[in-house]
């Protein structure tokens, strides 16, 4: 098993360009995957994480809803956004600058075959990050992603959750509001959960601006203590 993954830092990249990338780094590991299956092979297969920052965006999962989107195209246009139907799980989100994102493509099978197990894990890199800034995030049942003051009338969510998984293998991932502009949201119904609001690090901790490379290490810290992983920095121009 190859318990490695291979970061790669995008930048600031558009989303359908990047979600054509995963796409290539999924199919990639997936052709390993069928290749191992019909030859009795035993090659390994690469895992991936990418970190990205996408202009501003709102993205609908298989399930969602369209309806939860509350512009139209003319409004999207006027507001600098773009729009894509995708093939992750979950509802209507956003993604814009300020925001972290993380796309984890990871053969599974080099650590467990649980999805839900994995979701609960990624969910925990984002509480244990949270907790570094003395901020108590947390689960709200049936409710994928990371919350503040869950059960009270101000619960807000400061995460979203959305993956994809096929033959074990992940794509999509989590999309941390860091100083992100939070009136981008007013836009739609956030994973389809009406009457609840979103937050930031940024406005949680009161600050002009919060600093996102620090965050990112803290999130690699995490990630690689409760998955058991070591990454590997890669230049992206070499992927």
């Amino acid at each position: 098993m190859n318990k490695k993954i291979q970061l790669v830092d995008l930048g600031f990249k558009d989303y359908k360009e990047t979600w054509d990338f995963q796409e290539l780094l999924f199919k990639e590991i997936v052709d390993i995957k069928i290749q191992n299956r019909r030859e009795d092979s035993a090659l390994e297969t690469p895992n991936y994480f990418l970190f990205v920052e996408h202009p501003h965006v709102y993205t609908l999962g298989k399930s969602g809803d369209l309806s939860n989107l509350l512009l139209s195209e003319k409004q999207l246009s006027e507001k600098g956004a773009t729009f894509y139907k995708i093939n992750r799980g979950g509802d209507v989100t956003y993604h814009g600058p300020g925001q972290i994102v993380g796309y984890p493509i990871l053969d599974l099978e080099n650590f467990f075959t649980d999805i839900h197990k994995y979701l609960r894990l990624l969910e925990e890199v984002i509480i244990l990050t949270l907790a570094e800034y003395n901020i108590k995030g947390v689960r709200s049942e049936g409710e994928t992603g990371v919350w503040i003051d869950v059960g009270t009338p101000f619960a807000r969510k400061i995460c979203a959750m959305g993956v994809r998984a096929s033959r074990w293998v992940t794509m999509h991932g989590f999309a941390l509001n860091v100083n992100a502009d939070l009136g981008y949201f007013d836009n739609i119904i956030p994973c389809g959960i009406k009457g609840k609001a979103v937050t930031s690090l940024q406005v949680e901790l009161g600050v002009e601006k919060v600093n996102e490379a620090e965050v990112k290490e803290k999130i690699l810290k995490h990630f690689s203590q409760l998955f058991e992983v070591a990454f590997k920095t890669l230049d992206k121009a070499s992927v």
